[in-house]
């Protein structure tokens, strides 16, 4: 049941994957502290957050569209850090593949989120998402616009 911005799968996947940044990071040189690694991982959890901020706009579609835009946008930032940290050394290429594939699975998640947002935006009984079934949490309704009888 997607209840929140912390059921939504590409919210999980990205909070795990800037976690997994985090920890691979912390072995990286001193001299990248303010480069490189303080980089990575504002980019990487800029993913995650960027999604939260897209659930609670989901009910202006053009704003959720903008934030998943924004979470895209930081998802491709994290992979050109991660191609910087490969050439470097910091990482190895096992680890590289692993975060850089799990960082097109996320982009293609928050794209499709884009390419369809009707199914996540509006009353949050019709909230969908691919795989498992969920039913959304009741909330009350607040009148659109077109809701509202005009005198």
């Amino acid at each position: 049941m997607v209840e929140s911005f912390r059921d939504l799968r590409v919210y999980k996947r990205a909070f795990r994957a800037a976690q997994t940044i985090f920890q691979n990071s912390e072995a990286w040189p001193e001299e990248e502290r303010y480069a490189l690694t303080d980089q990575i991982r504002r980019s990487s959890r800029s993913v995650f957050a960027n999604v939260a901020e897209a659930w609670r706009k989901r009910r202006y579609p053009k704003h959720f569209v903008s934030k998943l835009s924004d979470a895209d946008a930081e998802a491709a930032e994290t992979r050109a850090w991660l191609d910087a940290a490969l050439g470097h050394g910091y990482i190895d290429q096992p680890s590289y593949e692993d975060l850089d594939l799990e960082y097109d699975r996320i982009s293609g998640s928050l794209v499709k989120m884009m390419t369809s947002p009707d199914r996540w935006c509006g009353p949050a009984e019709t909230v969908q998402e691919d795989g498992p079934s969920y039913q959304a949490a009741s909330l009350p309704h607040t009148p659109r616009p077109t809701d509202v009888p005009t005198r």
